[in-house]
């Protein structure tokens, strides 16, 4: 790591962002995995904890641990939990803050130029996303979507309780309902991520407040915004409404159109309510170009402006390194009054700072420097360059639904019929025979060339496909993943070098 500033000793490494050859396996083989749980150290041995030579340490977590590590960064066909890879520029940048180490809790302009470059970032993810700069000034880097999605459900119960004349961060959540006449706060969904239900039990509400409003049977994923008046109406309640921008097991958008989003706003307005907007990957779409084939998920976006909060994953689509989160709100007066550091004078960042301090603005108080790689993909790509990534990942999503709509083997879900313009990076299927169905998702991965995750959709067995990485390569990449779709179905054994030579 000695020559990491040289940029010409790392310009190979870097060049691979135009040229990508898939080398390594998606998944490990299981005999490296086994042969490196052998060779961790057991606290039965005689010399654990003894220490080590660091050179030899570094070379067991070359020889061992790396090889039985999965290729999710590495493959363009880890198809599993929305997970993107790493582009060159980002890994570079990585290893930069690993060097720095800077804690960026503190907004210190003459000190570091941190905190400038975090929210120079945050800027041009807002532009990417086609968003208005000046409504978003509430604005951070967090861990990930999880944590995006604490902080929105902390600021929904500080702005619903504030309208009320009360404040959960100075009052205590059941000081503040008191004091508001309220007796509960819901969260109303539809096709919810599970880090939801976790984030309201973390911020107080439980997980019993989080409800779902599907508007049909056949599209859960949809709001019932009808079901949302409804509930908005109900006496002692304060509510927060979190949309669904992606849906985990179908990538379906809660709401359809700008109409359905000004609906909803005249709704949370009239009632006091806050809307906050689970955008983690979904939220991306609105980086692809203006061709017809991506109307209609332009379509599905238009009107996020009109939410309070917004969930961004920067891990996912970006592609850059773990972990890596941003949260947006509208509202930056109700971030700083619930995640203020008070009393802390040598914390402060001076009375004419115009960055607030992160520390102010978030979870945590000491924070990585995570900022820069989305900082230096942002800057390197632009607009253009993740509209071709998202592009590509979009048409290998598409042809592969295309293919398992006429498969004799499998069935597109949710629905055979819908609209293939409406994917985005996540199609869903199952086998036609339930015996291979039952063992689908092992049989699949058990190639070690393509990782799928398993699922469940209306009571059986489901596969979801994520398409993330920056790697893809459709034409490659979609020979590929049906010649093992169409060897599983078949009881034939893969042959990945039998299948890259008939490319």
């Amino acid at each position: 790591m000695s020559d990491l500033f040289d940029i010409n000793a790392q310009a190979l490494r870097l060049q691979q962002r135009n040229h990508s050859p898939q080398k390594s396996h998606t998944l490990p083989p299981l005999a490296l995995i086994h042969a490196a749980s052998a060779a961790l150290p057991k606290s039965s041995d005689p010399g654990f904890l003894s220490g080590q030579p660091a050179a030899d340490v570094a070379r067991h977590i070359t020889e061992h641990i790396v090889p039985a590590l999965c290729g999710q960064s590495q493959s363009s066909r880890y198809f599993g939990f929305v997970t993107g890879g790493v582009l060159p520029l980002a890994e570079w940048a990585d290893n930069v803050v690993s060097r720095m180490d800077q804690n960026v809790q503190v907004h210190l302009p003459e000190q570091s130029v941190s905190t400038i470059v975090e929210n120079s970032a945050l800027e041009m993810l807002i532009g990417l996303l086609r968003l208005e700069s000046s409504q978003w000034q509430g604005r951070t880097f967090t861990t990930g979507a999880t944590a995006s999605n604490v902080l929105g459900l902390a600021c929904g119960r500080e702005a619903v309780l504030a309208k009320r004349g009360a404040s959960a961060g100075e009052q205590g959540l059941l000081g503040a309902c008191v004091k508001a006449g309220v007796s509960e706060i819901q969260v109303l969904t539809s096709g919810g991520h599970s880090s939801l239900s976790k984030a309201a039990s973390v911020v107080g509400l439980g997980r019993a407040s989080v409800k779902e409003l599907p508007r049909s049977a056949a599209q859960p994923w949809k709001l019932d915004l009808d079901a949302v008046e409804k509930e908005l109406s109900r006496p002692g309640t304060a509510s927060i409404i979190a949309v669904s921008m992606g849906e985990v097991n179908t990538g379906g958008y809660a709401l359809d159109d700008v109409d359905e989003w000004k609906r909803l706003r005249e709704l949370a307005d009239r009632h006091g309510a806050w809307i906050h907007a689970d955008g983690a990957f979904g939220i991306f779409c609105a980086a692809l170009d203006d061709r017809d084939e991506h109307r209609l998920l332009h379509r599905r976006v238009k009107g996020i402006d009109l939410a309070d909060s917004i969930t961004i994953d920067g891990h996912k689509m970006l592609n850059v390194p773990y972990d890596c989160g941003m949260f947006f709100t509208r509202t930056s007066s109700i971030l700083e009054s619930v995640f203020v550091n008070p009393n802390a004078a040598y914390l402060s960042a001076g009375p004419n700072a115009g960055i607030p301090s992160p520390l102010n603005v978030g979870l945590e108080n000491s924070r990585r420097f995570r900022a820069l790689p989305a900082y230096a993909v942002l800057l390197s790509e632009g607009r253009p360059g993740f509209a071709r990534l998202f592009h590509n990942m979009t048409q290998l999503s598409r042809k592969l639904a295309v293919f398992l709509r006429e498969s004799p083997y499998y069935d597109l879900l949710p629905d055979e019929s819908s609209d293939i313009e409406d994917i985005f990076i996540i199609v869903l299927f199952r086998a036609k025979d339930k015996k291979l169905n039952d063992g689908l998702v092992a049989k699949i991965n058990a190639t070690r060339q393509l990782y799928v995750s398993g699922t469940s959709w209306k009571g059986e067995k489901a596969v979801r496909v994520a398409v993330s990485n920056w790697k893809v390569d459709v034409e490659r990449d979609f020979k590929v993943v049906t010649t093992i779709l169409n060897d599983v179905a078949e009881g034939r054994e893969f042959d990945i070098e039998k299948c890259a030579s008939s490319q």
